[in-house]
């Protein structure tokens, strides 16, 4: 399970984004968006960043480590093609916070944290214990857009209850290979828990 966490959670994670833009890409390819330029190319960042994902925990776990920094570099110049896209979209759509719901709040910080923990990986990508937690807390945090569009594919009326439950069983699924792997729970991981829960506290409440 330790060797192949990361590979499980990248799939998974890939797998989950195919679902939740299934209508885009095969049941509803002409509806407008496909056609829209700025959520055209975020989508092809977006499928890029987690295609990657995939590859670079798939050397990891072969231990082919220079297969995994190649990956490594073309994904992070992705990330900054998948932030720069979303802030496009946020920019584009979104005018002003009164505006937005607080989910979509919740996502303007959660790429803010993208952003950094992307960066600070790249900066501690020679410490593997701290660049791998920066990478699945960079990851998991901005993911509502996806399990948003897989409650609607699902048509799942407590919605709510869905994405805690989602983020949750990644959380869990986390602490328990932070137990596994060092007998304790990384800061990074407890760091990350707070500014989820400080973030909703924010765009719920403010």
């Amino acid at each position: 399970m330790k060797k192949y966490y990361f590979l499980i959670v990248s799939t998974l994670l890939l797998i989950l984004s195919f679902i939740a833009f299934s209508d885009n890409l095969i049941t509803d390819i002409g509806q407008e968006s496909n056609s829209d330029p700025k959520f055209v190319i975020h989508g092809l960042f977006m499928f890029a960043w987690f295609g990657t994902f995939v590859m670079q925990s798939y050397f990891a776990a072969l231990r082919n480590f220079q297969a995994h920094i190649k990956w490594g570099k073309i994904g992070f110049l992705i990330s900054i093609g998948v932030f720069v896209s979303t802030l496009y979209v946020f920019l584009s759509v979104f005018k002003g916070w009164d505006a937005m719901e607080p989910f979509v709040r919740a996502n303007r910080f959660f790429w803010l944290s993208f952003a950094t923990f992307i960066l600070l990986a790249y900066l501690n990508r020679k410490n593997k214990l701290v660049h791998k937690r920066f990478i699945f807390w960079a990851i998991i945090l901005p993911i509502e857009p996806i399990i948003g569009r897989v409650s609607d594919v699902f048509m799942i009326d407590n919605w709510e209850l869905f994405y805690a439950l989602v983020w949750h069983t990644f959380f869990t699924s986390f602490f328990i290979y932070d137990w596994l792997t060092l007998k304790k729970i990384h800061p990074i991981s407890w760091i990350a828990m707070a500014w989820f829960y400080l973030v909703w506290i924010i765009s719920i409440f403010l």
